[in-house]
């Protein structure tokens, strides 16, 4: 009888710990609902010091895609008329994220424009559908940047 017993409760522990993992393992799914790629659709920047607000269009002469995968993310930014004319542009960035809830901090470990490197950049999520928003601070006091950022993406397909 104690045998039984004793199988009986390992057997017990054994289940409950592997549905402890399934369960971790679903909530970092459900917990992160950016994995993929994204396109952004308009970029809003209001500076913090100059109240100066800039709205920026990215369905028209020009093209922005985010990547995020379970840790890191890259985005990549450039005009659609190769590189002519004025309205020329190419960014490029990536390095690693953390997201808890609605809460996403991105560490710029990459940029071309390499005063940004190397900053953490806290921001709110926003996840609807296909449609992701985030909205945070972006600031960085050796170069004079203190703006909010919001910016609206749609999934890439």
């Amino acid at each position: 009888m104690k045998k039984i017993t004793a199988i009986i409760a390992t057997a017990m522990l054994v289940l409950s710990c592997n549905t402890a993992a399934t369960d971790k393992t679903n909530a970092k799914q459900e917990a992160l609902p950016v994995e993929g790629t994204w396109k952004l659709i308009s970029g809003t920047l209001i500076d913090n010091i100059k109240g100066d607000t800039v709205v920026t269009d990215y369905t028209t002469g020009k093209s922005f895609i985010k990547i995020l995968n379970g840790t890191h993310f890259a985005f990549l930014n450039h005009d659609l008329t190769k590189g002519k004319g004025k309205d020329a542009v190419f960014s490029a960035g990536g390095g690693h994220y953390t997201l808890v809830g609605d809460q996403y901090t991105e560490m710029l470990e990459y940029c071309n424009d390499r005063e940004w490197e190397n900053h953490d950049f806290n921001f709110t999520l926003t996840v609807k559908n296909d449609t992701f928003v985030q909205k945070g601070i972006e600031k960085i006091d050796s170069i004079g940047v203190n703006r909010l950022n919001i910016e609206k993406y749609v999934r890439v397909k």
